[in-house]
C-alpha cells in the first residue's frame, strides 16, 4: 500500500503519497504559518490531507524527514536548529494527529534512502550521501542498511568539530563544520566582511546590500580575487573537502552522492570537494568509488521518508 512522506524544513512542510516502487503519486507544499510544535503539526496535517486527497488512494503509514538530531526510534527531535526546537516529541504528536503510525528520521537519512531505492544509489549497497544546503548533512548506507548509531544520531557530518572552540553553530556547540560551510553560515560570514568593509569586490557584487548575499556571491567574489572573501570561502571549502575525504577513507563507500543547494549552485565548491577526495582519501578507499550527483532533487527526502515508513 502507498505511504505518506513528509519533508519538514524551516519554512515549508512538503507531503507526498509514494508507492512501493518509490514513485510519487501526488505531492503538496504548505508554508509554516508558525514554528511552534503544535502549529507545525497542524501544517503537516494540512499538507498530508491535501496530498492524500490528490492521490485518491489510502495510505497506512507516514514517514517524516526533519533537519534535526533525533533520538533513535522515539520520534523526539533533540535539536532542530532551523525550527529552534529542543526535545520535541514530534513522532507522538503526529501519530496522535494523523491517527496512523509515524516514523521520524533525519532528513539526510530520508534522502539517502530515497536515492538508494529510486535515485543515484540504485544497484549499490554502500553509500555516503552528503548534502550541503542551509546546513551540512550526511547519511551512511552500509550493506544496504541505514546506519543509525546507538542513539540514532550517526553520520552527523555537519557537527564534527573542525576548529576547537570556534564559531558557534546552530546546534549550540562551537567549531562545527556546519558553522563554517553551511549556507546560512557562509552568508553570516559574508555579512561580517561586508559590515567590516573588508571585501570590496563582494560589496560591489551585491551593491552593498547584505540581503543579497548568498553562497554564490561569496564564491564569485573569491574567484574574482577578493582576498577577504577568498579567505572565508577557501577555509570553508577546505574543511568540507577534508571532512568528506576522511569519511571516504573510514567508510570505503561504493558511491559518494552529493547534493544540496550550495553544492548544486556553487560549482567551485563542488570541484574542491572532488579534488579533496582524490587528494586526501586513502588510495584503497577510492578504488572503484563512483561520485554522483543526487538524482531526485527536492523529492529525495519525501520518497525516502515514505519508503522508510512502509
Amino acid at each position: 500500500m502507498p505511504t505518506l512522506g513528509i519533508d519538514l524544513g524551516g519554512t515549508f512542510a512538503r507531503a507526498a503519497v509514494v508507492d512501493e516502487a518509490g514513485k510519487l503519486l501526488a505531492s503538496t507544499k504548505v508554508a509554516l504559518a508558525e514554528r511552534s510544535p503544535s502549529g507545525v503539526v497542524e501544517t503537516i496535517a494540512q499538507a498530508a490531507s491535501e496530498a492524500v486527497r490528490s492521490a485518491g488512494v489510502p495510505v497506512d503509514a507516514c514517514g517524516v524527514g526533519a533537519a534535526a538530531q533525533i533520538h533513535k526510534d522515539s520520534g523526539v527531535l533533540s535539536v532542530a536548529p532551523n525550527l529552534g526546537w529542543r526535545n520535541v516529541p514530534l513522532g507522538k504528536m503526529l501519530t496522535d494527529r494523523l491517527k496512523q503510525p509515524v516514523k521520524v528520521v533525519n532528513d539526510l537519512s530520508a534522502a539517502a534512502w530515497g536515492e538508494l531505492h529510486a535515485g543515484a544509489g540504485r544497484g549499490a549497497q554502500d553509500l555516503l550521501v552528503v548534502f550541503v544546503g542551509s546546513g551540512v548533512g550526511s547519511a551512511i548506507i552500509a550493506g544496504g542498511r541505514l546506519l543509525e548509531g546507538a542513539g540514532g544520531v550517526a553520520a552527523e557530518l555537519g557537527h564534527i568539530k573542525v576548529v576547537p572552540d570556534g564559531r558557534r553553530c546552530g546546534c549550540g556547540e562551537l567549531g562545527c563544520l556546519e558553522a563554517y560551510t553551511g549556507g546560512h553560515n557562509l552568508i553570516a560570514q559574508s555579512k561580517e566582511l561586508l559590515v567590516a568593509g573588508r571585501a570590496p569586490l563582494l560589496a560591489k557584487l551585491v551593491e552593498n546590500d547584505a540581503s543579497r548575499l548568498t553562497p554564490v556571491s561569496l564564491e564569485e567574489a573569491a574567484e574574482a580575487g577578493d582576498e577577504a572573501a577568498r579567505e572565508v570561502y577557501e577555509r570553508a571549502a577546505r574543511f568540507l573537502a577534508l571532512a568528506v575525504a576522511n569519511q571516504v577513507t573510514v567508510l570505503n563507500p561504493a558511491r559518494l552522492i552529493l547534493g544540496g543547494g550550495v553544492l548544486n549552485h556553487c560549482p567551485g565548491m563542488r570541484r574542491r570537494v572532488l579534488d579533496g577526495v582524490r587528494a586526501w582519501a586513502s588510495q584503497t578507499s577510492r578504488e572503484g568509488l563512483l561520485i554522483a550527483d543526487a538524482e531526485l532533487g527536492d523529492d529525495s527526502g519525501l520518497i525516502g521518508a515514505a519508503l522508510l515508513a512502509a
